[in-house]
């Protein structure tokens, strides 16, 4: 007719555990090389980012998310007041802050 029989595989095809591991090793391997090129810099690129963040200071001079460069006026727990022109001050969350940048570079 038009649908063939199926048969089962033979029972002596298993094969012992060192075969089955063999099939997940790409697998572990490929998570190996994705943690350490990936996740591991990520990982110290935030916790960086973090000990910056905490280490603001009056005075400071720092770059914020627009690209906007100023002098920390006013630090809080949560935000700062970044003095971008002579009386113009802006606030933002400390987390907007990029760079900080080495003394004397805003003139």
């Amino acid at each position: 007719m038009l649908i063939s029989n199926a048969y089962a595989a033979e029972a002596g095809a298993a094969a012992g555990g060192f075969a089955s591991l063999a099939q997940f090793l790409p697998l572990v391997l490929m998570f190996v090389v994705l943690y350490f090129i990936m996740i591991r810099p990520q990982m110290k690129r935030q916790k960086e980012h973090k000990a910056m963040i905490d280490a603001l200071a009056k005075g400071d001079e720092v770059v914020i998310g627009g690209g906007v460069l100023g002098r920390v006026a006013k630090v809080s727990e949560s935000l700062i007041h970044v003095e971008i022109a002579k009386d113009v001050e802006v606030q933002v969350q400390r987390h907007a802050v990029v760079q900080v940048l080495p003394k004397g570079s805003l003139k």
